[in-house]
C-alpha cells in the first residue's frame, strides 16, 4: 500500500496538468486563452508539488508573466491587445459561421466583461510602480 498518498494533492496536481495542457493549447489556438489556466495550473501546483510550481514559475513563456501577475498584478499590455484580438476575431468567426445573434450577443457580452476585467490592471511594472508612487489604486474598480 502506499504510505505518503495525499488524495488532495493528488486531486490539486492532476487539475494544474490539465490546465496546464489547456494552456499549452491556447497558445496555438486561437479563440483560447493560455493566461487564465496557466495562472490556475501554477495555483494548483503552489498546492500539490514544489517542484511544478517553480517550474512553471520559470518557465520562458509562462513565467514572466506568472511573475508578474503574483508579485503585482500586472497584465502585460501587448497581451491585453493579443486577448481584444483573439476575441474580436472569435466574433467574427460565430458571426459569419453561425448567424445565431443571441449566441454573440451572450459571447461577446462575456468577452466586453472579461476585456474590462484586464484592463483595470496594470500593464507593465512601470505603471504598476507609478500608480503606487501616486497613492493610487492598483486595480481601478478595487
Amino acid at each position: 500500500m502506499m504510505k505518503n498518498f495525499n488524495i488532495k494533492k493528488a486531486f490539486w496536481f492532476t487539475l494544474g496538468c490539465l490546465l496546464l495542457g489547456v494552456a499549452f493549447v491556447g497558445i496555438y489556438l486561437p479563440g483560447l486563452p493560455w493566461s487564465t489556466p496557466a495562472v490556475g495550473a501554477a495555483y494548483c501546483f503552489a498546492k500539490s508539488s514544489d517542484r511544478m510550481h517553480n517550474w512553471i514559475m520559470n518557465h520562458k513563456l509562462f513565467g514572466p508573466f506568472l511573475r508578474g501577475w503574483s508579485e503585482k498584478r500586472v497584465f502585460p499590455t501587448k497581451g491585453k491587445y493579443l486577448m481584444i484580438l483573439t476575441m474580436s476575431s472569435s466574433i467574427a468567426v460565430m458571426w459569419f459561421t453561425t448567424g445565431n445573434l443571441k449566441a454573440i450577443a451572450w459571447t461577446g457580452g462575456f468577452m466586453v466583461l472579461v476585456a474590462i476585467w484586464a484592463w483595470r490592471y496594470p500593464g507593465s511594472h512601470k505603471e504598476h510602480a507609478f500608480r503606487k508612487a501616486e497613492g493610487r489604486r492598483i486595480a481601478w474598480l478595487k
